[in-house]
């Protein structure tokens, strides 16, 4: 009988459908231990639905350590199957979703909420960015080539644009270095989906990005937070890390951290590559804001020349989000196996989107905008700090040019408390406990998008608060 999702809870893909209910099969006897299961092909005319499908619930299970795969045989329930608790079906899923929330609320537009936990610029710091303008310089660039799926490493052009790009962040790299991707999040994916296998330790700036939690967390890595200082990471818990296991990567934000705002300082940059070589560790640098800070901030890429750097970039938050547009830099050999990854994956980026983007750079005013961008930014995060003061809210740190800061205000011991309390008057912030590996643990911290708390909204439901709003 086919499977038929349950609208009424959390939808689940149907390959994680799949997974559960083989995996109910297993525990109820259906299949017992050593069993031959049925063929790829009787599985998808069963459940009425692609081989692919399929495929990879299989892997899936396989990598849980629940099946074992013959060749010219076909899959097997492993002979001691790991005990699969009734809670444990949908187990991953479950954990990735505590980051739907906010993402949900990040998706919405209503005028009526105001969103100070957004990840994104106020949008009328990117409208000078007339995208309506460009359609036709696109379609110039080649009307053919726009009806087919384009280069696995994606537009030449664009991804020779970005030579020069890194070049004046000190990174040397040659078109063929460069993976052209749906955002930096894709670029994050396709890393994942080469290096982490279920089980595996990865290290995580904590707290850290909470999209990247929720895909290792649905790969089924084991994360381990590195505490995030006021000047990076805490290199006496990332040396002690790398020496107690083997991490196949640390993912890390050197500048414009998300979500505390802060920097990693020169010397740290150095130490972490250092340690890098010691114990033989990749690092992946995500620069989401890369137009946001000066060409000269300290990059661990630029030390390292990509050697045992994975570099990830994107023009989300620079000139749109809708383009989705992101790239990931690295060594020669690398970046070929990515590339054939986004293939098998998402056969391709689009390249409507790559060549937008490519006539928005050769058009000669970006550097402007990415200069005004700057400016507005130092300003907002001025602005934002001071105010921050006023409220008596204490900081992780003081950053100069930050999207966010990471804020504590007074009487709040857990920030979700005050997320609830602010609800109330249509004012959304995004608690700390969200950036953390376990988001049941409380947290005093908050995140504040620098360029949204200038609106009087906020100021108006903190004032007189020696008492909470």
């Amino acid at each position: 009988m086919p499977i038929k999702s349950n609208e009424a809870a959390v939808p689940l893909t149907l390959t994680r459908q799949l997974v559960q209910l083989i995996q109910r099969q297993i525990r109820d006897g259906v299949y017992a231990p050593g069993s031959r299961l049925p063929s790829i092909r009787d599985m998808a005319k069963t459940h009425d639905c692609a081989k692919n499908t399929i495929v990879n619930a299989f892997d899936y299970l396989t990598g849980l350590g629940v099946l074992e795969p013959r060749r010219g045989s076909g899959f097997f329930v492993c002979a001691a199957p790991p005990a699969i608790k009734e809670d444990d079906d949908a187990s991953s899923l479950s954990r990735a979703m505590d980051v739907v929330w906010l993402m949900r609320e990040q998706l919405k537009s209503d005028p009526e909420h105001l969103r100070l936990g957004d990840g994104f610029p106020p949008v009328d710091w990117l409208t000078e960015v007339r995208l309506d303008k460009f359609h036709q310089k696109v379609v110039r660039t080649g009307l053919g080539a726009l009806f087919g799926y384009g280069s696995r490493f994606g537009y030449q052009p664009l991804r020779q644009h970005l030579v020069h790009r890194l070049a004046n962040h000190g990174i040397e790299a040659s078109a063929s270095q460069i993976v052209l991707t749906h955002g930096a999040n894709q670029a994050l994916d396709i890393v994942i989906r080469n290096f982490v296998k279920p089980g595996d330790r990865v290290l995580v700036d904590e707290p850290g990005y909470y999209m990247l939690f929720g895909k290792l967390k649905l790969g089924g890595a084991r994360i381990v937070g590195i505490p995030r200082l006021a000047d990076g990471p805490d290199l006496d818990a990332l040396e002690r890390e790398l020496k107690t296991g083997k991490p196949c990567l640390f993912f890390t934000q050197t500048l414009a951290h998300n979500p505390t705002g802060s920097d990693t300082s020169p010397h740290k940059a150095h130490k972490i590559l250092q340690l890098a070589d010691r114990y033989n560790a990749i690092i992946v640098e995500n620069d989401a804001f890369a137009d946001f800070k000066p060409n000269a901030a300290p990059r661990i890429a630029t030390l390292d020349q990509l050697r045992r750097t994975i570099y990830v970039g994107s023009f989300s938050k620079s000139v749109s989000a809708a383009l989705r547009v992101g790239f990931l830099a690295c060594h020669k050999d690398l970046a070929s196996d990515l590339a054939d990854i986004k293939m098998l994956v998402h056969v391709s980026s689009s390249e409507y989107c790559e060549r937008t983007l490519d006539v928005i750079l050769s058009e000669g005013h970006y550097s402007r905008h990415a200069a005004r961008l700057r400016d507005r930014l130092t300003q907002a995060t001025d602005n934002a700090r001071r105010l921050l003061d006023q409220l008596g809210a204490e900081l992780f740190c003081a950053p100069v040019q930050s999207m966010y800061v990471w804020a504590a205000m007074p009487g709040y011991p857990d920030s979700k408390a005050l997320a609830q309390a602010l609800m109330r008057q249509n004012i959304v912030t995004a608690p700390g406990s969200i950036f953390h590996i376990d988001t049941e643990a409380p947290s005093r911290w908050s995140r504040y998008n620098v360029g949204l708390l200038g609106d009087p909204r906020f100021a108006a439901a903190m004032q007189g608060r020696g008492s909470k709003p």
